[in-house]
């Protein structure tokens, strides 16, 4: 499948009907880069990123999933607090994956969650769902690496951007038709 304006569009439009989360997860791209850019947000909106990154995959390990929530909840408020800070006031996107993985139960693939909800006009979560979607299109070559590293998130997110301005779309409509694109198949 080639990722053009007009499949990347219908792609897009399936999403919400197919996600359950597509409502509260569109509500929390409104609101959520205000709230945490003023440090405006209690535990439960640092939790809910957290659990929306693992339970939007109805095939993610539950015994996995309850190890790597209960790691995150494992952190001190204020620890969360300063991270989401300190990557907030970051300039680069190294920078705030540094800050945000220094907390427990933060990956490289948790932290991009925190970015596409600090800023969903710059950043775009990664998994090995929308990479391999990609992979499938014909965008990225390699295969999903065993851990993701700040340069491999880069070079998705490059990859990411270079669709967007080709098929004139926004990253959020990319990341919905990404997840599609591994279900039309």
């Amino acid at each position: 499948m080639e990722l053009t304006a007009d499949t990347v569009d219908a792609l897009a439009y399936e999403y919400a009907d197919d996600n359950p989360f597509a409502t509260v997860e569109a509500e929390h791209l409104e609101i959520m880069p205000a709230t945490l850019a003023r440090g405006d947000y209690g535990w439960r909106d640092l939790e809910w990123v957290v659990q929306w990154y693992y339970r939007r995959r109805l095939d993610y390990d539950n015994a996995a999933r309850r190890r790597r929530e209960a790691a995150f909840g494992d952190n001190e408020y204020e620890d969360v607090h300063d991270a989401i800070d300190d990557a907030v006031a970051a300039d680069e996107t190294g920078a705030k994956l540094e800050a945000l993985t220094a907390l427990s139960g933060v990956d490289v693939s948790v932290a991009t969650a925190f970015l596409q909800f600090l800023d969903p006009d710059r950043y775009l979560v990664l998994s090995d769902r929308e990479w391999a979607a990609l992979q499938a299109c014909g965008e990225l070559e390699e295969p999903y690496p065993e851990e993701p590293s700040p340069a491999a998130y880069e070079r998705y997110l490059e990859t990411c951007r270079d669709v967007v301005g080709r098929c004139d779309c926004n990253l959020q409509t990319l990341y919905r038709a990404l997840w599609q694109v591994e279900t039309s198949e």
